[in-house]
């Protein structure tokens, strides 16, 4: 027996069936490893940061007149982000009041400012550096003092 009736006769139909849904399945597993795989090795580079995605920045409160104001609430910062963030301070130090960012990413490369994009970001978000209305940012040196010293 060959052929057609040969695979008819052995469930051949059902046991392709079966191959091509499990070599399917594992494709899609290997796919979504592969597109998660740089949140694990962010934590694996740094696993402290699991704490600084459960601090808060600003919580609403409510007023006497109804009114929605917010509270400020500082960013926890690991040790090792607060030495990037000195690391930042002193770069800019020696930009003028209002820079752009490009500039001081710049100069965080060059200076070998370890992942200064995410710790970047992570001033952004704690308002140590604020954006002006011309496109340029500022430094809250009053900010960045408090922040650090928690």
């Amino acid at each position: 027996m060959y052929g057609i009736e040969a695979i008819n006769a052995n469930n051949g139909w059902a046991i392709s069936a079966v191959g091509i849904t499990i070599v399917f399945s594992g494709l899609v597993l290997l796919s979504f490893v592969i597109a998660q795989l740089h949140k694990g090795l962010d934590l694996y580079e740094n696993p402290r940061k699991i704490k600084g995605w459960f601090s808060l920045k600003k919580k609403p409160v409510k007023e006497s007149d109804n009114s929605l104001e917010t509270e400020e609430i500082l960013l926890v910062l690991t040790e090792e982000q607060k030495e990037i963030a000195k690391q930042f301070a002193l770069l800019v130090s020696i930009l003028e009041d209002h820079f752009s960012l490009p500039r001081l990413l710049e100069l965080a490369r060059i200076s070998g400012v370890k992942n200064f994009h995410s710790n970047l970001n992570i001033l952004l978000k704690s308002d140590i550096l604020f954006p002006d209305k011309e496109g340029f940012f500022c430094w809250d040196q009053d900010l960045y003092i408090e922040t650090i010293s928690h």
